[in-house]
């Protein structure tokens, strides 16, 4: 007999094919594991002489034979109890032929086992030593494996010349069905395969074992009622007396009906059992129903319910968030959002994605996220030009989201934590328009490859806008300490993002290189130093411009026009790229082409806090900054920021560089002639200046100076000003303008203005010290704490204290009030205008002694 060649497919302990054959689906059902640290002796990698003409039972031509195999097993299970029922276990024609060919195909197998490797229960490896192979077989199936398949009727045929039947030969028939084996391992592979469906195969295997047992159970009925002596009394005889004459289809259906109704326990009466031997064969069939009825419900059962249990419990979710709503009466809109939400949930849940991601590794992960992510992150404006590597880590470190239609996304106000990128959908960009009701108002629309969050997250600052999805959208989530540790971990690609970030930041505020830079149109890189340093100050993005500066870049370079970093930021009201400018020593007092400081730049613009820090960095370098500001306003007849200047408690009679005051600027320039300078000279003499400063005569009697206001009109508003006309007010920075009726009687502080209100607490203008107070303590403030309250420095510590218990509704007797370093300051004699004050509670004090503690342990 010649055996069918196969070869081994198998190489190692893979088993998944030759070199020459590519990885697909049906590999995956053939892998072996190897073990750990190496291979084994006598394993999956044996000497070569020790395997030819071993067969894989991996192998895809074996896998057919076996499956050939499973049909001729199937025909054999049935064919045999008809045999034995119907036939009286001798085949006649066909079924006889049939029989014969299909045992020779048996005895091949047989053979064929002989070269299969097998799989080691214990080591899970592939064996293919041919001796340990064949000692395997002949110790455990072969002898079953020959019982069989010895057709025992042919062998008596051959010795006596004549058919024998009986039970002897009805009994030895039943080792047909050990083949059954086959039928077994074959849905267990078919199970574990994942090209097919579990469900179906699951519910294959269940009819297969119900059609078999019906099938075997009608085969004994008929058997028992035609071996009965009084076929009359049996099941069958009591409603076909003479059955026997009936065909053999009316037989066999009759038997399968009757099986049938038995086993599901549902019996019409029209049949049933006549005889002892009838009931209690149909007892032990019936306890034998009870096992594989439940055997076949909980399969079944377990099948379905696993494929609702999901839908179930969402719809329970959903009734649960539905009580929620209308037990707390929330609004209409919240109640949709969250329902939205659910639902969504539950979608992207059943497509286990993120599931499966967090199952595999990093390597299967990052080409993941690299086919799917990479296409759209790397179109993104920001991520332009951007090197491959630092795209992948950012890929790799995204999170897709699902978000329902109306969902706030990032809302106005929250700290910069996350940075989103559009891959479908459309996302709003919404801003609060109007005092009152601050109606929301739609100021553009994003979609697939746009980005936002990122000017947040970049500048370190609250978000400026309400980002609220339109449609469904999917989004890509990407923290902001992964963007910056991309951005330090490559500095050419740092580079890169601050120069597209730029860019873009200048299209969309509709700033033109021109207007920021004069004829310095170069293009954004790291050698154009005044383009970087002056467009990230424009942009007010303050962590970008530190980083610039401590890279030595010049804090005071400035444009063809004059204008520095200083002026931008000053201009804009960017309070922190100011006070960055001002720790890098940038110089204040640099004037551009048409004059004007960085000082000037925030009055002007009415950027109080700015001109509150840069006069105070003023007055400590240049003892005339409050002078020149008067005088430049004066000079270009400015009432409204010279009103400005007074409320910031500059003195009126401040001196210029030149040792000039604003009131004499204002009437000895000739440029300024006119109503605009005399209205000026009018409104500085009303607000307190003085005449015999302005030096508007010379003492010795000589001619003076040629002025808009004539001398004894300036006498005159000083007198008016001095009994009954109101004064307005400009010393105290929480006033506006305050007005005040001033009666007669002498100046006491003696310098000629009546009625006007002077601090003794400021060295050189009357100016009020003001500080800003924080709740909470300095080393454990970020950018989220609660906003400060700018005050006017109290005369004493108790009066500091009762402002302080009264703004921020503490007990400020328990509490104590520190500096920027963490030092307590018990006197006022030692606070500074524009000095940062903390008062720390109780509270805060046992926070802060938790994160020593903890800092301690660590």
């Amino acid at each position: 007999m010649k055996i069918p060649s196969f070869e081994s497919t198998g190489s190692g302990a893979s088993g998944s094919g030759s070199g020459s054959r590519s990885f697909n689906l049906r590999n995956l059902s053939k892998l072996i594991l190897p073990p750990l640290g190496g291979l084994q002796a006598g394993y999956s990698q044996s000497p070569a002489g020790s395997y030819k003409r071993v067969v894989s039972p991996l192998d895809s031509r074996y896998r057919c034979w076996e499956t050939f195999m499973v049909v001729l097993v199937a025909y054999s299970a049935w064919v045999y109890p008809f045999e034995v029922a119907f036939m009286n276990a001798s085949p006649k024609g066909g079924l006889e032929v049939a029989d014969i060919v299909v045992d020779l195909f048996f005895a091949v197998d047989i053979v064929l086992t002989f070269f299969v490797a097998y799989i080691d229960s214990r080591t899970q490896l592939l064996v293919r030593d041919r001796k340990r192979i064949t000692f395997r077989y002949l110790s455990t199936f072969f002898i079953l494996d020959v019982a069989s398949t010895i057709p025992f009727q042919g062998l008596a045929y051959l010795a006596t010349g004549e058919v024998k039947e009986g039970v002897a030969y009805s009994v030895l028939g039943i080792f047909r069905l050990w083949r059954l084996r086959k039928v077994k391992q074959f849905f267990t592979r078919l199970e574990k395969d994942i090209r097919f469906s579990y469900f179906w195969v699951r519910c294959a295997r269940l009819i297969a074992v119900t059609l078999f047992l019906v099938h075997c159970a009608g085969c004994l009925y008929y058997l028992i009622a035609d071996r009965y002596p009084e076929r009359e009394k049996t099941w069958i005889g009591a409603v076909i007396p003479n059955f026997r004459q009936s065909s053999l289809w009316i037989r066999y259906i009759s038997s399968i009906y009757w099986s049938i109704t038995t086993m599901t326990t549902v019996g019409y009466g029209d049949l049933h059992a006549q005889n002892n031997v009838e009931m209690i064969f149909n007892i032990f069939y019936m306890l034998f129903n009870l096992g594989l009825t439940s055997y076949l419900i909980g399969n079944m059962t377990n099948l379905v319910v696993e494929g609702t249990r999901r839908t179930m419990e969402f719809r329970n979710s959903i009734r649960a968030a539905s009580n929620f709503v209308c037990r707390n009466h929330l609004p209409p809109r919240l109640q949709q959002q969250i329902l939205a939400y659910m639902c969504l949930k539950f979608r992207a849940e059943s497509l286990n994605q993120q599931q499966l991601m967090d199952q595999l590794p990093n390597s299967i992960c990052k080409s993941i996220c690299e086919h799917l992510f990479l296409p759209v992150v790397k179109d993104v404006y920001l991520f332009k030009e951007v090197s491959r590597e630092t795209l992948l880590l950012l890929v790799t470190k995204t999170k897709p989201e699902y978000i329902p239609p109306k969902e706030d996304v990032i809302v106005l106000g929250e700290a910069a934590d996350d940075v989103y990128i559009v891959v479908s959908g459309e996302v709003d960009i919404i801003r609060l328009d109007g005092e009152g009701k601050r109606e929301e108002l739609v100021v553009g629309t994003l979609g697939p490859k746009d980005i936002f969050g990122e000017v947040s997250a970049l500048s370190d600052r609250p978000q400026s806008f309400t980002f609220r999805t339109r449609t469904l959208s999917q989004l890509l989530r990407l923290k902001q300490a992964t963007l910056k540790e991309a951005m330090h971990s490559k500095t050419e690609d740092s580079v890169v993002i601050i120069k597209n970030f730029l860019n873009h930041q200048m299209e969309v505020h509709d700033m033109k290189v021109e207007d920021l830079l004069g004829e310095n149109t170069a293009e954004l890189d790291g050698g154009n130093i005044p383009c970087n340093l002056l467009t990230v100050a424009a942009t007010g993005n303050s962590s970008f411009l530190e980083d610039l500066l401590k890279a030595g870049m010049d804090p005071d370079v400035g444009d063809s026009k004059g204008r520095t970093a200083l002026h931008i930021a000053a201009a804009n009201g960017y309070e922190d790229c100011v006070q960055v400018l001002l720790r890098h020593a940038c110089n204040v007092n640099i004037k551009d082409a048409q004059g004007n400081t960085a000082l000037w730049q925030a009055i002007a613009a009415r950027h109080h806090k700015v001109f509150s820090v840069l006069y105070s960095v003023a007055r400590a370098t240049c003892p005339h900054a409050g002078g020149d500001l008067l005088c430049l306003a004066a000079r270009r007849g400015d009432v409204d920021t010279l009103a400005e200047l007074l409320k910031h408690g500059l003195d009126v009679d401040a001196a210029g560089h030149d040792g000039a005051t604003a009131l004499r600027v204002a009437l000895s320039s000739s440029s300024q002639g006119g109503r605009r300078a005399a209205d000026v000279a009018r409104f500085l003499v009303m607000n307190g200046a003085s005449v015999d400063k302005a030096r508007v005569h010379e003492d010795d009697g000589a001619t003076r100076p040629t002025t808009v206001l004539p001398l004894e009109e300036l006498r005159e508003l000083e007198k008016r000003r001095e009994v009954v006309h109101p004064i307005t007010i400009y010393d105290s920075p929480a006033a506006d303008v305050v007005a005040r009726v001033v009666g007669g009687g002498s100046n006491p502080s003696g310098d000629g203005r009546q009625g006007r209100f002077s601090s003794t607490r400021s060295s050189d203008s009357g100016h009020w010290p003001r500080v800003s107070v924080y709740r909470g303590h300095p080393f454990v403030r970020n950018h989220g704490s609660e906003a400060g309250k700018l005050i006017n420095l109290p005369s004493t510590m108790a009066e500091l204290k009762a402002v302080i218990e009264k703004k921020f509704k503490v007990d400020a007797e328990k509490a104590l009030v520190v500096n920027d370093e963490g030092a307590e300051i018990e006197s006022v004699d030692v606070i500074r205008d524009n000095d940062r004050l903390f008062i720390v509670t109780q509270e805060h004090m046992r926070i802060l002694a938790s994160l020593d503690s903890v800092a301690a342990a660590s």
